[in-house]
């Protein structure tokens, strides 16, 4: 019975497996060994290198690599098991790179204290030395410093990407803007960039401003280590021009509570055309979110809040509701009072998903959809 299902059909089933099950399936019959090996169950491949383990790739599944354009790979820096297998699946993707198209990888649990992933990181820029038809690499997830010389690599082995995210959660940005400017010249149909404070700078957005530029869509800033601390604020100049070259550009900001004040505010400029805020507050700050009331209501789409509850919480919290009518999403993860509901469901009628809990709640804490 199972024979006589049509190959389209089956490889529907098939790409959802993990690789363990997709050799079983392929040892079969012919039929399943055709549709588990066919290059629209590759094309978009999730790999999870902790359900995985050994024998994760059979040899001769090897060459469905090929077939992979789109590549999310998991693994668990601490387990050396799940660790080698991401190294080596990466190494054996890098020579086989030239089709891929997408890369995202994502650490599950812990690091290794002083694991500086030197592995895993040598192993990224072999598929960016071969990946000349990259388009997407996403290193958010990934809790090693990144740094100038995997920038360069991507600039010269890359020349196709539209999107890099390097704005991953590291005590170090070790990121200049000077190969942030490079990475733009050798890529001019980048159109999403994720970066820390620290790598930007006027230039980069003059670059990004410039007129032969493809449309340019999203910028994701993340401040969080010491270097972001310290960094000048960019001109409202170069925001304005910023802005007026690309008027559709949404700007994501994420603010760490390792971030001292002064430099929240510095951070915090009212020319930002800040459409995602995820603040992250220590103690009982409350400041940063008055200040997204009142300087980004016009461009405001979604608020994330961290931070200890409060009257004075609340009060900024009702400020936002009010000011703010183009609110999409609120997720504040402490308890509000009444109020505060009350005030985003009054006037943001553009409201899709909350998260405002009216009492202490397990974890986590799931948003409410607004249909």
């Amino acid at each position: 019975m199972a024979e006589q299902l049509p190959e389209e059909v089956l490889v529907l089933i098939f790409r959802h497996l993990p690789l363990r099950d997709r050799a079983a399936a392929a040892g079969v019959c012919r039929a399943w060994a055709a549709a588990a090996t066919s290059s629209a169950v590759w094309c978009d491949t999730n790999i999870s290198c902790d359900c995985e383990q050994e024998g994760m790739l059979p040899p001769y599944l090897c060459t469905c690599l090929d077939y992979v354009h789109n590549l999310r790979l998991e693994y668990e820096p601490s387990r050396k098991m799940s660790r080698r297998s991401a190294t080596e699946l990466l190494i054996a993707l890098a020579g086989r790179a030239p089709r891929l198209r997408g890369l995202r990888l994502e650490c599950r649990g812990e690091k290794p204290l002083f694991d500086s992933g030197r592995d895993i990181l040598d192993a990224v820029h072999a598929v960016c030395r071969n990946a000349c038809e990259l388009r997407h690499l996403d290193l958010r997830r990934l809790p090693f410093t990144l740094d100038d010389q995997l920038v360069l690599q991507v600039a010269s082995g890359c020349p196709e990407l539209q999107s890099i995210f390097l704005d991953n959660h590291t005590l170090v940005d070790s990121v200049r803007p000077g190969s942030v400017l490079e990475l733009l010249e050798a890529c001019p149909h980048l159109r999403a960039l994720g970066l820390h404070l620290a790598s930007l700078s006027s230039a980069v957005l003059q670059a990004l401003a410039a007129p032969n530029r493809a449309p340019f869509e999203l910028l994701a800033l993340r401040c969080a280590c010491p270097e972001d601390a310290r960094a000048s604020p960019v001109p409202d100049e170069s925001w304005a021009a910023l802005r007026c070259r690309h008027p559709g550009l949404t700007v994501e900001l994420e603010l760490e509570p390792a971030m001292p004040a002064e430099s929240v505010t510095r951070v915090l400029q009212p020319a930002v055309p800040v459409a995602v805020l995820r603040l992250n507050l220590s103690g009982d700050t409350i400041g940063p979110v008055h200040f997204a009331a009142h300087h980004y209501a016009a461009t405001l789409r979604v608020l994330e809040v961290r931070a200890s509850a409060s009257p004075e919480l609340d009060a900024a919290l009702r400020e936002v509701a009010a000011r703010c009518s183009g609110l999409h999403e609120i997720h504040c993860f402490c308890v509000v009072r009444p109020s505060v509901l009350d005030a985003f469901r009054a006037h943001c009628p553009r409201l899709r998903s909350y998260t405002l809990k009216l009492k202490r709640e397990p974890h986590p804490w799931l948003p409410t959809l607004v249909w």
